[in-house]
């Protein structure tokens, strides 16, 4: 797809998601000659910063990267921008003149992108005002990016998609789920819909669960502001495990389109049915050990009050009341100081109506086949099935086929590489729509209501000891 010329508005342009993620991205798209015909970057920050001093940053910021080299200081002083905002509604008049000036110096059409990598607390005086200076409409398209979380619940999300909507078509909103731009995730569909061996057994009759899970390994450093106010299930389970959920659960669309897969993902979200909250296990870290050292437990952790009820931990289960799943449990698992880091998920299909291999107490002496889905990290594929062991007659083993996208593709595109260039392209198949955010808020609501029961699990375990080895709820 050709990519027209733009200015990529960055609102938070000092800040660490800028830093480490934005500019990065853009400029390995702009190497690799994936950006278009030009890109040129203003970015937009409380800092009283001129250009030259904006541009001496982000060469460090890159540098930090890896991208270094000559070719990137040259893009930096050719098409990087800075402009200090002032907090009222002459900064913005002040800012629409900056853009419409750059854009004139450098011969560009009108195509703006305003990226919102700001607090959430700060999204709205942002879109009033972009709306109020005219930044909403341009002379050739204006798309805006709004960084997750989309409210805190189902009434904050919807005041958030009603200030959007009120300012923007949702045509021009591209709510980022960072998750959803890693390569091994969009591959879900292709992994499913061109495998007929799968999809024929992606169903109730051949699976017997599904599970999910985020595992972190490092604690909340220096989130503890954040994260008492989030939890888990903010943090982690309305977003990200959810659309993973909707990926793994939806039917084939029609046509490969963004609205006709983003009407499926919403079909799964709102025929989940409402979780009992038996089933729902919620952990705190308490003190342990990481690589060796010792680390501290969550109320020690630095900024986290004594008396704190936030959950790190949760695991749940499930039910889409669909055709396909009914009755197939979704263990969806999610926690902090877990050991290791890994997204993967595990789909475990049912054993044979009929056992002919048994063992000295009749018991079947062979493994249900699992399908592992690795995201991240050593990204890939891995399918356990039971084959005969040469050695004795009645001896079965499992093995295991594997696929790694290393061996093959090499080192993968970063998730915000794959997202901007989509933004650039109009592509809004990997971002939420209004309808899906308020379908998984609706779902969760429920749960927030409710104190946690917290569970405490020793930091480098695998969560309460109600969960086993892995394996949410028993299930």
């Amino acid at each position: 797809m050709n990519i027209d010329s733009h200015l990529f508005v960055i609102f938070g342009g000092t800040g660490d998601l800028a830093e480490r993620k934005l500019l990065p991205s853009l400029v390995r798209l702009i190497r690799d000659e994936e950006a278009g015909d030009r890109c040129v970057v203003l970015g937009v920050s409380r800092q009283d910063l001129g250009d030259a001093a904006y541009r001496e940053w982000a060469k460090n910021a890159l540098l930090e990267s890896g991208l270094g080299e000559p070719g990137v200081e040259r893009w930096c002083d050719d098409n990087l921008h800075h402009q200090a905002l002032a907090g009222d509604a002459g900064g913005f008049e002040a800012l629409r003149k900056r853009i419409e000036s750059i854009e004139a110096e450098q011969g560009l059409p009108g195509n703006r992108v305003f990226y919102l990598a700001i607090p959430p607390g700060a999204f709205t005086p942002t879109i009033e005002a972009l709306g109020a200076a005219g930044l909403n409409h341009a002379p050739g398209w204006a798309r805006v990016v709004v960084e997750k979380p989309f409210g805190t619940d189902l009434e904050s999300a919807r005041a958030l998609n009603d200030l959007l909507l009120s300012q923007f078509d949702e045509s021009q909103i591209y709510r980022i789920d960072h998750y959803l731009g890693k390569a091994t995730v969009q591959n879900l569909l292709t992994f499913r819909f061109t495998n007929p061996m799968f999809e024929r057994l992606w169903n109730r009759d051949r699976v017997s669960r599904v599970e999910i899970t985020v595992a972190e390994d490092l604690g909340i450093g220096g989130r503890a502001g954040y994260y008492e106010r989030a939890g888990v299930v903010r943090d982690m389970v309305q977003n990200h495990l959810t659309q993973l959920l909707a990926l793994v659960a939806m039917e084939p669309p029609n046509f490969f389109e963004a609205d006709h897969i983003r009407d499926e993902k919403v079909k799964v979200i709102t025929a989940v049915a409402p979780i009992d909250p038996d089933d729902v296990v919620y952990g705190r870290y308490e003190a342990g050990t990481r690589n060796g050292q010792g680390v501290p437990g969550y109320l020690d952790e630095a900024g986290v009050s004594p008396d704190s009820t936030t959950p790190t931990f949760v695991g749940l289960r499930l039910y889409v009341d669909s055709w396909r799943w009914q009755g197939i449990p979704f263990l969806l698992r999610t926690g902090k100081r877990l050991p290791q880091r890994s997204t993967h998920i595990t789909v475990t299909f049912r054993e044979p109506a009929l056992c002919v291999f048994h063992g000295r107490r009749d018991d079947c002496v062979h493994e249900p086949d699992v399908l592992l889905i690795i995201l991240e990290p050593d990204e890939g594929f891995s399918l356990r099935f039971n084959v005969k062991s040469p050695a004795e007659d009645t001896t079965i083993d499992t093995q295991s086929l594997h696929f790694r996208y290393s061996d093959v593709y090499g080192k993968l595109p970063d998730a915000y590489q794959t997202l901007i260039l989509d933004i650039l392209e109009g592509e809004q198949t990997l971002f939420v729509r209004a309808d899906e955010v308020e379908a998984s808020w609706k779902l969760y609501d429920p749960l927030l209501e409710l104190p946690p029961k917290l569970v405490g699990y020793t930091a480098g375990t695998w969560g309460p000891p109600e969960m086993g080895q892995g394996v949410p709820l028993g299930a």
